[in-house]
């Protein structure tokens, strides 16, 4: 199918707040050569300037069902206008104890174009359909849930 990576670097370096700890700021290249700064979330002394990873997992998930959806939209004749969305993730315990994204929503709000409108039932079957076809979806063992 299709290969794809990242590289991160990190290098020691004081906290600039917390000299007692280090830095969590490093760098995430993507394999198009982007570069993003990254660090832990602030609850974790991370850098609030900075993206980290839970949001960015949110990010991959919302971007994965919105791209999933327009194809599936696209395939049953639907044209879509915009789309937009508020990805949301919760951190907690999961069934073995461990911290986890435990649950991730989305929220999406999506305009159509054109003749054809789906209807609500339509509008359910789309996203169900992006869902499961969803490749981010599908590699998370957390709880998705979507609602618009």
């Amino acid at each position: 199918m299709s290969d794809h990576y990242a590289e991160i670097a990190w290098n020691a370096a004081p906290h600039a707040e917390h000299p007692d700890t280090f830095s969590r700021d490093h760098t995430v290249t993507l394999e198009n050569g982007h570069i993003l700064l990254s660090s832990s979330a602030p609850a974790y002394f991370g850098n609030a300037a900075a993206a980290n990873p839970e949001t960015l997992l949110l990010a991959s998930l919302a971007s994965c069902h919105m791209l999933t959806f327009l194809a599936v939209a696209a395939k049953r004749g639907f044209t879509v206008a915009s789309y937009r969305d508020r990805a949301e993730g919760t951190l907690g315990k999961n069934a073995d104890g461990r911290v986890a994204i435990v649950l991730c929503e989305l929220h999406p709000i999506v305009e159509f174009s054109g003749e054809q409108q789906p209807d609500q039932e339509a509008l359910q079957k789309l996203h169900d359909s992006a869902h499961r076809n969803c490749f981010i979806a599908n590699s998370l063992s957390t709880e998705v849930r979507i609602s618009h």
